[in-house]
């Protein structure tokens, strides 16, 4: 019995089919069907009912993935405890990216950890759209807060992103400004809808308090975000990293400037009930590692850009 076919198992059942699985896996369906076999004579068990389009665990099956999982995950950490941290590692990681403004160091992170182990492939998936991380074999993704679900996942707190409201000048010449924070119920906010569902429409006022909004514009991409408020298209609470450069010009007019902004977070998370693999604990301590520095300034700039952004804030 080799542990690439228990992992092999894993995946069919996290996919529910074997053509998933072998699409996930790279693999040719026939092959994936051998090796499944293969388990289940060494094992002299029914790993699955087998239907037309999609398989389910028999008895015996959900019994076997249930005590596998702590079995791999013991196994990937004892290859941890032997392995020289130093040592490069190969494997495939499929990541998910929410598209915030840090995308850029995000990126530029993950490409070092790919030039110190050559041999790992890596599968970047761009996307604001609900993804099932266990069926499609997910292993990490970047979300900001509120776009998971935190019993289901791991988190952890990569980055942080400074936020404001922001309109143009010609939408605040026909709508007028808001002084009030209660005003904003009255203009037409941009709203912004989580991978999950949800809609933004419960916005930050400073770090303290919320305030209702509602706008006749729901779009789930900050950049799109960006565009229909330069095309006047009403209110939108937007990362400064993203906007200053446009308030700088003249283009965008940050409102409630005597408002503490408010600072939101990306987590790198990862399914509570998968085990982590060798490769994808090695790549999380390079990544807080990595966005550490770029937090400080010391790795990517950004301590300039937020700097310029700031300023332009405080006038």
């Amino acid at each position: 019995m080799k542990t690439e076919d228990i992992s092999l198992f894993h995946r069919i059942v996290e996919t529910g089919s074997l053509v998933d699985a072998a699409d996930l896996l790279n693999l040719p369906k026939s092959t994936v069907s051998r090796r499944l076999q293969t388990l289940e004579d060494d094992l002299k068990v029914k790993l699955f009912h087998r239907q037309s389009r999609s398989m389910t665990l028999t008895a015996s099956g959900s019994h076997f993935y249930d005590k596998t999982q702590s079995i791999l995950g013991d196994l990937e950490q004892t290859m941890v405890e032997l392995t020289d941290t130093e040592a490069e590692i190969g494997g495939h990681l499929r990541i998910l990216i929410f598209p915030v403004p840090q995308l850029q160091d995000i990126v530029t992170g993950i490409f070092e950890f790919m030039d110190h182990n050559p041999d790992l492939t890596v599968e970047l998936i761009v996307s604001t759209e609900p993804q099932d991380m266990i069926r499609n074999k997910i292993d990490l993704a970047f979300m900001v807060e509120d776009a998971f679900n935190e019993n289901e996942m791991v988190a952890r707190e990569m980055l942080s992103e400074v936020l404001h409201f922001v309109a143009s000048p010609e939408y605040l010449a026909k709508a007028g400004t808001p002084v009030l924070p209660e005003e904003l119920s009255n203009h037409n906010s941009i709203l912004f809808r989580y991978p999950n569902g949800r809609i933004f429409n419960e916005v930050p006022f400073g770090n303290d308090r919320t305030i209702a909004v509602k706008g006749n514009l729901c779009l789930n991409s900050i950049e799109l975000c960006l565009q229909a408020t330069l095309s006047g298209r009403g209110i939108a609470f937007l990362p400064i990293e993203a906007t200053h450069e446009y308030v700088e010009r003249g283009e965008l007019t940050m409102l409630f400037e005597d408002v503490e902004p408010y600072i939101g977070k990306c987590y790198l998370v990862y399914p509570s009930r998968r085990f982590i693999s060798l490769a994808s604990q090695r790549f999380i301590d390079h990544m807080m590692a990595a966005l550490e520095r770029c937090n400080s300034g010391r790795g990517c700039g950004r301590e300039e850009r937020l700097r310029g952004a700031i300023k332009s804030w405080h006038g």
